[in-house]
């Protein structure tokens, strides 16, 4: 699976570009603000239906324009498929494959597996627990349908119970009466995110733990911990009732697999508190390509994007990426740098076939 083309009208600071791309390597070099990683969140896009970067649709048109369009031709099994996107302020979000329209945008996920690899990733160890589940959630989703709707019901479920919280925060023996069946339903699925998260964990960990081993030399011991409210001998159900009271008083739901996080530690000590940069990269990195590993055994290799990796890196973590990047079952990569000379002289250490684009203001040289 590759990229053939990728077509751009008024996405972010491009009002019109398009590329034509080598299937192995692809990499996009210029100064800082032309928007080579907007190139790479474009094609972020066209696989999970929405930017890494920016959360607000709207904000991804170009400033004085009215509407954005993507459109990408890919080659799966030897077959052409097209994605489009396309939004125009003030309406919804059209996307189409093959130019059949997608009636719910969750119908995409998975059809086109990617891994994106960005200084932004460094959320994954500084920002709230929100961050490190969909970081589980979206690898687990691109293979797991009935996991994916589980987890929308879910969040829909307690949506409601929240709204419910706030509308009987001060009274507590009606509430008694209607909360009862939105315990139930998020208990059932609350039951089943927690046992395939965990399921997954169990796979995903070892093959992490392999990658940093790579990037690091074997130099450090690092682990990763599931921390959940759910267990065997205590259900989300009874949690829920046990905590009634002190959801009414800060009306919002403060026990669920909602609130499930990840624990990072490299040696015992905490990636967050006292990795330094070097590790923290080290380890996002490691992440970011078990999370290829993990995809490429249940479904064709991913695309990976790279974005403004090799900054901050060492020589030998470089040279341990190269190393990584050699192997067979890494098909198209995309890469973006400030520096064309560095990037060249690497790419040139990949027995892979490239093109370079130098990305400048609103237009490239191709």
């Amino acid at each position: 699976m590759f990229l053939e083309e990728l077509s751009l009208t008024n996405y972010k600071n491009f009002e019109s570009i398009k590329f034509n791309f080598d299937t192995k390597i692809v990499c996009f070099v210029g100064l800082n603000g032309v928007g080579k990683t907007n190139i790479l969140d474009s094609i972020y896009h066209l696989s999970y239906t929405k930017s890494y970067f920016n959360p607000i649709p709207s904000q991804n048109i170009k400033h004085g324009e009215t509407f954005f369009f993507i459109s990408g031709t890919y080659k799966i099994n030897n077959k052409e498929e097209k994605i489009l996107i396309s939004l125009k302020k003030g309406e919804k979000k059209i996307i189409k494959r093959n130019n059949k329209l997608y009636k719910k945008f969750s119908d995409h996920i998975g059809v086109i597996p990617l891994v994106i690899i960005s200084p932004d990733d460094r959320n994954l160890i500084i920002e709230g627990s929100e961050t490190r589940r969909k970081f589980i959630d979206g690898i687990i989703c691109q293979t797991n349908k009935e996991y994916l709707n589980t987890l929308i019901d879910y969040n829909k479920t307690l949506k409601q119970r929240n709204a419910l919280l706030k509308m009987f925060y001060n009274d507590s023996e009606n509430i008694k009466k209607t909360i009862d069946i939105y315990d139930n339903h998020l208990s059932s699925n609350a039951q089943k995110i927690c046992e395939r998260r965990t399921e997954f964990l169990s796979d995903f960990i070892p093959i992490f733990k392999i990658r940093y081993k790579q990037l690091s030399d074997d130099k450090e011991n690092v682990e990763i911990i599931h921390k959940t409210d759910i267990s065997e001998s205590q259900s989300l159900y009874k949690l829920l009732k046990n905590n009634l009271e002190k959801d009414l008083r800060f009306q919002f739901t403060t026990k669920g697999i909602h609130k499930d996080d990840l624990t990072f530690s490299i040696n015992s000590f905490s990636v967050k508190k006292y990795g330094s940069q070097g590790q923290q990269k080290t380890f996002l990195i490691a992440l970011k390509l078990a999370q290829f590993d993990y995809l490429s055994k249940l479904n064709s290799n991913p695309i990976l994007l790279l974005d403004d990796i090799f900054d901050k890196l060492d020589d030998n973590r470089v040279k341990q990426i190269i190393n990584l990047v050699n192997e067979e079952k890494f098909n198209q990569i995309f890469i973006s740098d400030t520096n064309k000379i560095r990037s060249e002289n690497i790419i040139k250490k990949v027995n892979k076939s490239y093109k370079i684009f130098e990305i400048w203001w609103r237009k490239s040289i191709l």
